[in-house]
């Protein structure tokens, strides 16, 4: 229950926020709902999908600024080749946290 109301929480006040612009919020409420129901049981595909739905520039990479919840959180770990952004095979790292 926490970890639900923490997205919702970090998902209105990206939201409210003048500064973030250009930024699909219905990915960004995909993505938290996603992020949300990510367990040990997860698989490489619902990464996958959160990447796509986090790297809002579609870069190929998620940066700092692109990171909610629990990727935020651990940015700095996820990130192994401390180059300040997620590929996706980083963002996997994501299942390792989760059990």
């Amino acid at each position: 229950m926490k970890k639900i109301a923490l997205t919702l929480a970090i998902t209105v006040s990206l939201f409210s926020c003048n500064g973030v612009k250009n930024v699909n919020t219905s990915n960004i409420a995909n993505a938290a709902t996603l992020l949300s129901s990510l367990s040990s049981n997860s698989t490489v595909q619902q990464i996958s999908s959160l990447f796509s739905l986090l790297d809002a520039n579609k870069d190929e990479a998620i940066s700092s600024t692109e990171a909610i919840g629990a990727v935020a959180e651990n940015f700095n770990v996820l990130d192994t080749d401390s180059n300040s952004s997620l590929n996706l095979t980083e963002l996997t790292g994501l299942l390792g946290l989760l059990k």
